[in-house]
């Protein structure tokens, strides 16, 4: 049974074949076709965290496939009326695809261990795939050959830099973090990075004029992340210098694209004047969330996946 659980799982010709997908589904979209690759499947996005992009994208997704979904919240009663095993076992009976967000990565893994359907990672504390194969996926338009470009990703070693570390290093392209000091990359994930991806030169600064310099793209996140309310004040007050601003896309190339994963606070990690500006393409980027989770979703369900 194939999940996706992580960036790691994926070799760089699986991105390429959900790439590929994604743009033939996204052009005949634009030309008004909506292919029904997955007539009758049905997909459980079974959701611990609020969202917007990622559960509005797979449920149009799955219906412009021709299939259909359900949303699952906490009245479903995972993790708490009954054993996770139990729990997975006999959803995955019903449905022939997960779509789960959770506040611990440890959860949606025992969900993918007992169930007999694919499990998509919809996010988690420690990976956001669905994120960063969108990200990807939009540089790769927006740039065409993305071989050596450079992501330079401003604020804390989080989920979503993660993910994009990864997707850079099976893409062969540059990541570059500016993060301060106490929010790096922890000793697990660095020694997957080397265990993986060996010859990947992931690069960490403290100065983010420095990490800017060669970026083809300038991304950055929230501050603080759901589940980390409690910490908003202290992480304002460390990454003051480490907002994108005007000041600093200048010490970037003219043509840098500016990226965000959505929800943003302006004036916090971003100014309006950079989220609204020219070299932008967070709407874009979240657009192609749809198409992306598509892709996914036929790239696992679909007859290719046999």
């Amino acid at each position: 049974m194939r999940h996706l659980l992580s960036m790691a799982q994926l070799e760089r010709p699986e991105i390429e074949r959900i790439f590929a997908i994604t743009e033939d589904l996204k052009t005949k979209y634009e030309q008004g076709l909506r292919e029904p690759l997955l007539p009758g499947r049905v997909v459980a996005l079974l959701f611990e965290k609020p969202s917007l992009r990622t559960r509005v994208s797979f449920e149009t997704a799955i219906v412009h496939l021709g299939g259909g979904s359900m949303f699952l919240g906490s009245d479903s009663g995972w993790g708490s009326r009954e054993s996770p095993a139990d729990f997975a076992r006999v959803l995955s009976q019903y449905v022939d695809c997960i779509v789960a967000r959770s506040y611990k990565h440890e959860t949606v893994q025992e969900l993918a261990h007992f169930s007999s359907c694919s499990v998509i990672n919809g996010l988690t504390d420690l990976a956001h795939p669905c994120q960063a194969l969108a990200d990807l996926y939009t540089i790769r338009e927006r740039l065409g050959d993305s071989q050596g470009q450079t992501i330079t990703y401003v604020g804390d070693a989080n989920n979503v830099a993660r993910s994009l570390a990864i997707g850079c290093g099976k893409l062969g392209m540059n990541f570059v973090g500016a993060i301060p000091e106490g929010y790096d990359f922890d000793s697990e994930f660095l020694a997957l990075i080397e265990r993986e991806l060996p010859d990947f030169p992931l690069r960490i600064v403290r100065d983010p004029i420095e990490a800017v310099r060669d970026a083809a793209v300038v991304y950055t996140d929230v501050w603080a992340s759901m589940g980390q309310e409690d910490e908003a004040e202290q992480r304002r007050h460390d990454f003051a210098d480490y907002q994108v601003n005007a000041e600093l896309m200048s010490h970037a190339p003219p043509d840098a694209l500016f990226m965000h994963c959505l929800p943003a606070h302006r004036g916090e990690e971003v100014t309006s004047e950079v989220i609204d500006g020219q070299q932008s393409v967070v709407i874009e980027q979240a657009a192609n969330r749809l198409h992306v989770q598509k892709g996914i979703l036929a790239w696992l369900l679909g007859p290719q996946s046999r």
